[in-house]
């Protein structure tokens, strides 16, 4: 089923990204079976004329998937600021996913300069993909600022610890009902995500679980099920758990037996 975010109609709800993989050729493969129309790919840590070669750029371009440049890397509004308008020049397209790292050790997003940067860039008519913690009442000031779209973290990038609080992304989730919410980093496995769409999320973006797995090929088919799956679930009104065990076939009255008698 087709759904739209950003001004863009998709048919699949992840989004991946394009580092980490042993090799282009592995990627493409990837990115592929993940049956992802949208790639994430950063352009601080990727020249699009070097480092991942020029048939990752004609891939790209063969395909016809959505890129959405991110600011991996930046640690404070200005230099984030600035590498988007440079991504917008060079890939022709005004969504970004901004990221601004506030701590180097788990890169947790600081959350006043990512609030500055947004306020910035949509401004100057970007449609921004904001990376941030599960923190409600940031999620509330960017929406306020005029985000659509929020990208709440799972975990910290990298760890694939999965959805480390359930209780804050299911708050986001009640309080923002008009907003698209993805779950971006932290997913390890196939079924964080399945989680995470459960939960009524729109989407999830990941990179690392599927890069760095002993055959991302078919850990991004697995991502693809999971994600569909959970999709499938939260729209189908999942049964509200009970305290006491009920059987799923009905008892009328009590079981009898005849007994057979010998003449």
């Amino acid at each position: 089923m087709t759904w739209q975010i950003g001004g863009k109609t998709l048919n699949s709800r992840l989004f991946i990204g394009s580092a980490l993989y042993p090799s282009p050729a592995i990627m493409q493969e990837a990115i592929t079976a993940s049956g992802s129309e949208v790639v994430t790919v950063s352009l601080r840590r990727q020249n699009p004329a070097q480092q991942a070669g020029e048939s990752f750029w004609d891939f790209l371009k063969s395909t016809g998937l959505h890129i959405l440049p991110n600011t991996a890397g930046c640690h404070s509004a200005k230099e984030a600021i600035t590498t988007a308008q440079m991504a917008r020049e060079i890939f022709g397209t005004h969504w970004v996913k901004l990221e601004v790292i506030g701590d180097d050790y788990n890169l947790q997003p600081d959350p006043f300069e990512l609030l500055q940067a947004t306020q910035e860039l949509i401004s100057q008519g970007f449609e921004v993909f904001p990376y941030c913690t599960d923190d409600l009442v940031l999620c509330q000031k960017l929406v306020e600022a005029g985000c659509s779209i929020l990208m709440p973290w799972g975990s910290p990038i990298g760890t694939g610890q999965g959805l480390l609080n359930p209780y804050a992304l299911k708050t986001i989730r009640e309080r923002l009902p008009n907003t698209q919410l993805l779950v971006d980093a932290g997913l390890g496995l196939p079924s964080h995500a399945c989680q995470a769409m459960e939960m009524g999320f729109d989407g999830v973006l990941l990179n690392s679980a599927v890069a760095l797995s002993q055959d991302p090929v078919k850990m991004a088919r697995a991502f693809a099920d999971a994600v569909a799956a959970g999709h499938a679930a939260s729209q189908s009104g999942a049964m509200p758990p009970r305290d006491i065990a009920q059987p799923s076939s009905p008892v009328v009255g009590q079981p009898f037996w005849h007994q057979v008698v010998d003449k």
